[in-house]
């Protein structure tokens, strides 16, 4: 089965230098690598070709102009490109463990998407590996919040591996899914703007087609460099459009993937 790896982005050319090592270091590596940019300066694009010149898989640089938080609509450009059968999202900002692409394509099922764990990096181990580009972590590394979920194991993911329908602990930092589903609900809803949501909105929908959630813990880990929190100012606007969504059990949304605009 093919594959297509899409990064979000934006204006953090560091962080995305240390997730696209990581991505080189793949014990399988993605069909394509598709660059969801936020509209970020001229020196993340500078990062994305000097990358292009060390691999043979193809990478798209997928920008649009910077009017603020519009991840929603940057996925979607981002997918639109896609050419390959099944799509893991991450963001510029993890980390990925050598088998990540190799565990989200051995669990990937028909009738799912799947909804893999991140490591929590503390402010101290994050600014080392930033500084060393370092891509190696171990454990036993300190500074690690949620150590649990940086715990590899064939056995525990297998064990621990559950479907499920809920709505907590969506997260498109490591989100994976069949690109025909994507389609199916009219991907992500560009009507979001600003921080929060759009995620869990997305997932509603695939909810109300049928596609059920897989839980995958102990495998195909990513770990979270340390920032900064996003700024909240959008969350009382997009949790309205959420809501929406369930109450009326929306199976796609109208301004979505099919809407794009070139740009």
């Amino acid at each position: 089965m093919t594959c297509a790896l899409v990064i979000t982005t934006y204006n953090w050319k560091e962080a995305l230098h240390l997730v696209l090592l990581s991505t080189l270091n793949q014990s399988v590596l993605p069909n394509e690598i598709i660059i969801a940019d936020d509209g970020s300066r001229e020196d993340t694009k500078e990062l994305i070709n000097a990358f292009k010149l060390q691999t043979d898989i193809k990478i798209i640089h997928s920008w649009q102009r910077d009017e603020g938080f519009r991840a929603a609509l940057s996925r979607n450009r981002a997918i639109s490109q896609v050419k390959s059968e099944y799509v893991i999202l991450i963001d510029g900002d993890m980390i990925l463990h050598r088998e990540f692409i190799k565990e989200h394509l051995q669990f990937a099922r028909e009738g799912f998407f799947i909804q893999g764990s991140r490591v929590l990096l503390g402010k101290s181990i994050s600014k080392t590996l930033l500084d060393t580009k370092n891509i190696k972590i171990s454990f036993w590394q300190k500074d690690i919040t949620n150590r649990l979920h940086a715990l590899h194991s064939n056995f525990l993911a297998t064990l621990f591996l559950r479907s499920s329908m809920e709505h907590r602990g969506i997260k498109t930092c490591n989100l994976s899914f069949f690109k025909k589903d994507c389609y199916l609900v009219n991907g992500f809803n560009n009507d979001f703007i600003g921080w929060g949501r759009e995620d869990s909105e997305f997932v509603a929908r695939l909810y109300h087609n049928g596609i059920q959630r897989l839980n995958l813990k102990f495998h195909a880990i990513a770990y979270h460099i340390w920032h900064n929190e996003n700024s909240r100012k959008s969350l009382e606007k997009n949790d309205l459009l959420l809501q929406e969504t369930l109450n009326f059990s929306l199976k796609s949304c109208a301004n979505g993937i099919c809407q794009l605009e070139v740009e």
